[in-house]
């Protein structure tokens, strides 16, 4: 059997299937290959995993026609707390300060999920193909020709432009060779909902610790989903810990800023490392999400990161085929490349400096870095400075990030 888009997807997570709608509601033909079927999940639970929004993924949703579907389901990030523990340092950032509703919104992955697969189900020029895998793939100069199996068949898949969205251990970027540059920082991720003893408040907490950062995101019903990282020798055991015990160990290292936490969910690890692939096009291929980047969860800051990839790829892509070029050609996509490098490059530099940094127990490093935290609280330029970094509004923005419709 043979098939045939404009773009193939390969990877529909959660950033593939965004781009899947940006392509789509553009009215270009769009397949998306991934390994798990598309289901919509009704069913709200405790344990259900968490997403930091930044203001500007917010922005990206709301011009793709999202949010209104999503608003009534998230949390808002009203105030980001940051301290260092054991030490002086502390900053605040605050939405009257930075003149928004919300610096940023905690959603559930099933929520994101389901409001995305809603949305592909409805555009005519999607096609979602799950089950299924890429089996292989060949480019010439003017496509792609991939081979599909789904549901115990072998499709021949004629496409312009083959996009990786297969995450960390892209299957694509290594049949390439693309070559990455990679750092295990030791840490393992720690993740968790737990309810704590007073109100939240929309108050997101970055507590630096001697083992990593611990993060408390508001969550609906007042929850908290946690994200706590700790030496990778040290995970086996926390996780193996008792309920109360977890919590207990929380508390220590968190303190009683939210009162006595009383409930914890169940916990996932996940080995921590910084992944750059060097090249984020090839030959009628660009990688977004994961494929491209993977980031410390530091400062929440990986999927926002491919959020804004897809955001200027589907531009660029867009722009391109209402000027009658090829979606494809080189020039197109090296117009995708130069715009996403300073962005990725500076996100990438400031989580992992934020590692090095609070990692370092070194007493005059320690001294200087909350000196630094208590300036930058009292300097509102640097203050400014610092929310747009975090708020995904620093650099170009492409018209989705601006909040305007493509």
């Amino acid at each position: 059997m043979q098939s045939e888009s404009d773009v193939l997807i390969v990877g529909g997570g959660l950033v593939g299937a965004s781009l899947a709608c940006a392509l789509g509601q553009a009215g270009l033909r769009v397949a998306v290959v991934e390994a798990f079927p598309f289901r919509v999940n009704q069913q709200p639970n405790y344990d259900e995993r968490s997403i930091a929004l930044a203001q500007g993924s917010q922005r990206i949703f709301s011009a793709m026609g999202l949010w209104d579907s999503l608003s009534d389901q998230v949390c808002p990030i009203h105030t980001i707390h940051v301290s260092d523990r054991g030490h002086f340092g502390f900053t605040r950032l605050q939405r009257e300060q930075e003149g928004v509703a919300a610096l940023g919104y905690v959603a559930s992955a099933r929520v994101l999920g389901n409001t995305l697969i809603a949305k592909l189900n409805q555009l005519a020029a999607v096609e979602l193909l799950a089950p299924a895998q890429l089996l292989d793939f060949s480019v010439t100069a003017d496509a792609v020709t991939a081979q599909l199996e789904a549901d115990g068949r072998v499709l021949q898949h004629r496409t312009r432009l083959l996009v990786a969205a297969d995450g960390v251990q892209s299957a694509v970027r290594e049949k390439l060779a693309i070559a990455t540059h990679q750092r295990d920082y030791g840490q393992t991720a720690i993740i968790a909902n737990v309810t704590p003893g007073l109100p939240h408040r929309n108050v997101a907490y970055e507590r630096f610790t001697d083992s990593g950062p611990l993060a408390l995101l508001p969550m609906q019903e007042n929850r908290c989903a946690l994200v706590w990282t700790v030496h990778s020798e040290q995970a086996d055991e926390i996780m193996t810990l008792e309920d109360s015990a977890f919590l207990a160990r929380v508390q220590q290292r968190f303190g009683w800023r939210l009162g006595r936490f009383s409930k914890a969910g169940e916990r996932h690890a996940y080995p921590l490392q910084l992944l750059r692939a060097e090249q984020s096009v090839h030959e009628r291929l660009a990688l977004i999400g994961n494929a491209v980047h993977t980031l410390h969860p530091i400062a929440g800051q990986g999927f926002n990161l491919g959020l804004r990839d897809v955001a200027a790829l589907s531009e660029v892509v867009i722009d391109a085929r209402r000027a009658g070029d090829d979606i494809g050609a080189p020039a197109v996509l090296a117009r995708y490349a130069d715009w996403r490098r300073a962005d990725q490059r500076r996100v990438a530099t400031f989580t992992d400096s934020l590692v090095r940094i609070f990692s370092q127990p070194f007493p005059p490093l320690a001294w200087a870095r909350d000196a630094g935290m208590l300036a930058l609280d009292l300097c509102p330029p640097a203050k400014r400075w610092f929310g747009r970094l975090t708020m995904g509004r620093a650099g170009r923005l492409p018209r989705l990030a601006r909040g305007v419709e493509l």
